[in-house]
């Protein structure tokens, strides 16, 4: 009994936060660019196949051919000749090199690379990345990367064991590529933009065209699909596409949500939105505990009786199970109604899962359970 009273003194402290997750999922007057993009204004995905050379001996072993191959190759366009079986590719690790170009990225500008390792390297620690050519989807090369590694990590160990700490085998490099191609994005030449929300919704996006028609005065904005609208380039703003997207990116908006509980079953975290509505429903909730105990008891002969001592066994069995409460959850309810009254249950977080997917399934719950 003296458990369930400490574990009983939390259970409001956590649904006092439950209702102030609810009251943080109303998202009230947010910026358009908080919840929408404007279309071809994204970044692009770099990739590259390079060289990690400078390794303490725990770079690629000898079954990694593409790494000797490549050292070859290096070499060779250097102008010395090497033959591929006297190559040891202990101090060298082949590599996948990848970074994110910014939108309007300019030539010269830096950006970060990520690092892995591609063969049976243990650690690319210390290593250098040798000049690598970054590519996009066309094929064309838009940065080069080239630089010391930043591993965050270390590996060592010996014959019985070791140690290691984070990934050894993949590091960055801090503005570790150099942007020598641009993509061009020429935006003040568009008569028509396209922005696309981050969660698709109907609501939101009459939302979103009736706020930015309002800011323009006029019907120059229309809504396309759940996720899309468009905004006609009014005649002040021609030649100033960037003007009109400064202005309409901080148009306020109240986005609309989806009713939704989400639970995590391995922590115990609830969180609703404020949307979840109830039908009348009611809510019995009891506990059933089980105590068992052993008592073994010394059974003695009498004296001179030529008997044996011995052990015996003794179990007791207790049960009780605790008075569970009816509670009535009336129409017109919100999600402080469904906290008051389960808290009156005095259910655990574990308990308010089931308890949910119960009230689910009764089809009492009008919100989109997700299990993560």
């Amino acid at each position: 009994m003296g458990k369930r009273g400490r574990s009983n003194r939390w259970i409001p402290v956590f649904f006092a936060a439950l209702v102030v997750a609810g009251a943080w999922c109303r998202v009230d007057a947010a910026r358009l660019k908080d919840i929408a993009d404007v279309e071809g204004v994204r970044p692009n995905q770099l990739i590259g196949y390079g060289l990690v050379v400078g390794l303490n001996g725990s770079g690629d072993g000898t079954q990694a051919q593409f790494t000797i191959q490549s050292i070859v190759n290096m070499l060779e366009r250097m102008g010395i000749n090497v033959d591929p079986k006297q190559v040891k590719v202990k101090n060298v690790a082949s590599v996948m090199v990848t970074a994110k170009m910014p939108p309007f990225s300019k030539i010269g500008q830096k950006i970060d690379v990520v690092v892995s390792s591609i063969g049976d390297a243990k650690s690319l620690q210390g290593g250098t990345l040798l000049l690598t050519p970054l590519k996009g989807s066309d094929g064309k090369v838009y940065a080069l990367a080239q630089g010391p590694l930043s591993i965050g990590g270390f590996a060592a160990g010996g014959a019985g064991g070791g140690v290691q700490k984070n990934h050894p085998t993949a590091g960055r490099i801090p503005n570790g590529a150099t942007i020598e191609r641009e993509i061009p994005v020429a935006l003040n030449t568009k008569n028509q933009i396209r922005m696309s929300l981050k969660s698709p919704d109907f609501t939101t996006v009459i939302r979103a065209v009736d706020a930015v028609n309002s800011l323009l005065g006029g019907k120059v904005a229309f809504p396309v699909d759940a996720e899309t609208f468009v905004i006609n380039v009014p005649r002040q703003y021609d030649g100033n596409v960037v003007g009109l997207l400064a202005a309409v990116e901080n148009v306020k908006i109240d986005p609309d949500q989806r009713a939704e509980v989400v639970m995590d079953e391995r922590t115990g975290t609830v969180v609703m939105g404020a949307n979840v509505r109830l039908a009348p429903v009611a809510i019995a909730h009891g506990n059933l505990s089980i105590q068992i105990s052993e008592n073994p008891q010394v059974s003695q002969p009498a004296p001179l009786g030529g008997g044996q001592t011995v052990v015996t066994p003794s179990t007791q069995v207790s049960v009780k199970e605790q008075g569970g409460k009816l509670i009535l959850i009336p129409e017109q309810n919100t999600i402080g109604d469904l906290v008051s009254a389960l808290n009156a249950v005095g259910v655990t977080p574990r308990d308010l899962i089931s308890i949910l997917q119960s009230i689910k399934a009764a089809g009492a719950l009008q919100a989109e359970l997700k299990v993560i």
